[in-house]
């Protein structure tokens, strides 16, 4: 069977990571590794919010930019294969000189709980580092409260009053710097 097309293995009561079967890979937006982050964050984002913005809303917040702006040099998709199937991913883009704006950051449903997301971020950051990067951005809806945990949880600072409802505020904005020359 070719690994780039195998099926994902579905992991028994959230079997612990292992590192060696994790390959972490540098992509394309049009590579067909990438297709089940897409596939599957349209899915998630449709069930969450299409009574709010409409069936069909995540294909277009899916395509809203470009796939350049996820390429080298501003950019960058990487996706975390096990066993040859793609279980995790997250992109980035230039939001400024400083910031990478962080985009579809994403886990399989089948491997949730599992330090795939937190694995995501830290290699995020880490790429976002070298390339640059003095700061990160990023959104996620408030309709995601385990995004919003994650983020909090890895040292991502509100950009909005925790109190208020989520419902209310729209987008939830973080901020995080990262290593490196003080930002001036």
């Amino acid at each position: 069977m070719n690994m780039e097309t195998a099926p994902l293995a579905r992991p028994s009561k959230r079997a612990p990571l292992d590192p060696a079967a994790l390959t972490i890979l540098s992509l394309g937006m049009h590579d067909p590794r990438v297709r089940p982050l897409l596939d599957e964050l349209a899915v998630e984002y449709d069930s969450r919010y299409g009574d709010r913005f409409g069936r069909g809303a995540a294909a277009d917040e899916l395509n809203r930019y470009p796939a350049a702006e996820f390429q080298e040099p501003g950019g960058a998709l990487l996706v975390v294969q096990e066993n040859g199937g793609s279980v995790a991913g997250g992109a980035f883009r230039q939001y400024d000189s400083r910031t990478a704006e962080f985009k579809r950051i994403w886990t399989h449903s089948a491997h949730r709980r599992r330090g795939l997301a937190r694995l995501v971020l830290a290699e995020l950051e880490a790429l976002a580092g070298v390339r640059g990067y003095r700061r990160v951005y990023l959104t996620t809806g408030p309709r995601q409260p385990e995004a919003k945990h994650l983020y909090l949880k890895t040292g991502y600072e509100p950009q909005f009053d925790l109190q208020q409802d989520p419902e209310t505020i729209g987008p939830l904005a973080f901020t995080k710097n990262l290593p490196g020359p003080p930002l001036s």
